[in-house]
């Protein structure tokens, strides 16, 4: 059974290593993603994003999961967590 994640992203750093100034409005930003299970979901992202995974993935109950990743924008911190949003087709 498929279901659907929320991810959250918090940018850190730009592609350069600065860090991102807090209230900067880009500095987060959520998209949903598809997947079987947590590991599945988080798998499609890095593939999704061409992100490589820095340390270790945090799993919490409930399925949700914290990980740090890092892409050619710069390194981030995700997010994942069950979403309850259902989109009209």
């Amino acid at each position: 059974m498929t279901m659907k994640f929320t991810v959250e992203q918090r940018h850190l750093t730009d592609a350069e290593g600065r860090p991102i100034p807090a209230g900067d409005p880009k500095s987060v930003s959520f998209e949903t993603i598809d997947g079987d299970t947590i590991d599945d979901a988080i798998n499609v992202f890095i593939r999704k994003s061409g992100a490589e995974l820095i340390g270790t993935v945090l799993k919490f109950p409930g399925f949700q999961a914290v990980a740090t990743v890092r892409n050619a924008t710069g390194v981030y911190t995700v997010q994942f967590t069950p979403s309850s949003q259902a989109f009209s087709i």
